[in-house]
């Protein structure tokens, strides 16, 4: 059985640390599901670059006569923020398409809430919390236009994945209820441990991998079956 290899994140062969993650949506995503895995996967980088632009626009705060402290704020944000978002929800969504783990959809709607809630407080920018939100950047129009004008760009990218990510929110929650999906079929994987059995329950899918090349993994028949998604947002 060939053993697939971690690709994510894509690092240098010269360097010790290799990559954690297998990541291939076109592999191992159903056909069905992988336009949406796909735009989430584009929000998490979307959200992280807005992370890094907001480490930009502190500089121009700070610059223009704001505090260092937003600018610290800001380091810790991206270094913080960016691997964890990858790991605590785009993960769980990535696997609750690849082996339909309504434990693993639980975990992405429990973390990924708390993510909206961090943007939405973001998006509002308040001043000494190290992002260059509305509140903060209306504010700072008086006392450095050209500051609040770099301010500006990262207050406008941050309200646009906000809003994506409630888009998201929503859609993935309407996917999951349509497809019989619920609390109690977390609570029965969490009870009988499959939630941490994948490696197990893709056994066939790895099987078959190795036969016939890459192929979509089967899944288990007492797990909801997912309407296509087919909706454009």
């Amino acid at each position: 059985m060939a053993e697939r290899v971690n690709n994510f994140p894509p690092l240098p062969q010269f360097m010790r640390i290799k990559p954690c993650f297998y990541h291939n949506i076109e592999e191992e995503i159903p056909a069905p599901h992988m336009q949406l895995v796909r735009k989430v996967y584009i929000l998490w980088m979307m959200y992280s670059g807005t992370l890094c632009m907001n480490v930009i626009s502190c500089i121009a705060w700070w610059a223009g006569g704001g505090g260092a402290t937003n600018f610290g704020y800001s380091l810790l944000w991206v270094i913080l923020f960016s691997p964890c978002s990858y790991t605590c929800w785009f993960r769980p969504l990535y696997k609750a398409f690849r082996a339909d783990s309504s434990f693993n959809f639980m975990s992405f709607f429990f973390i990924f809430f708390l993510q909206c809630v961090f943007a939405i407080i973001q998006t509002i920018g308040i001043p000494g919390w190290g992002t260059c939100g509305w509140m903060a950047t209306v504010m700072f129009f008086s006392y450095n236009v050209g500051s609040a004008i770099v301010m500006l760009i990262t207050t406008l990218l941050l309200t646009v994945v906000t809003v994506l990510m409630g888009l998201v929110l929503l859609r993935v929650h309407r996917l999951y209820r349509g497809g019989g999906g619920s609390f109690e079929h977390a609570k029965e994987e969490w009870s009988s441990g499959m939630w941490k059995n994948a490696p197990v329950r893709e056994v066939g899918f790895n099987a078959v991998s190795t036969a016939q090349g890459p192929t979509l993994p089967q899944y288990p028949a007492a797990v909801p079956s997912y309407p296509d998604d087919t909706s454009h947002w």
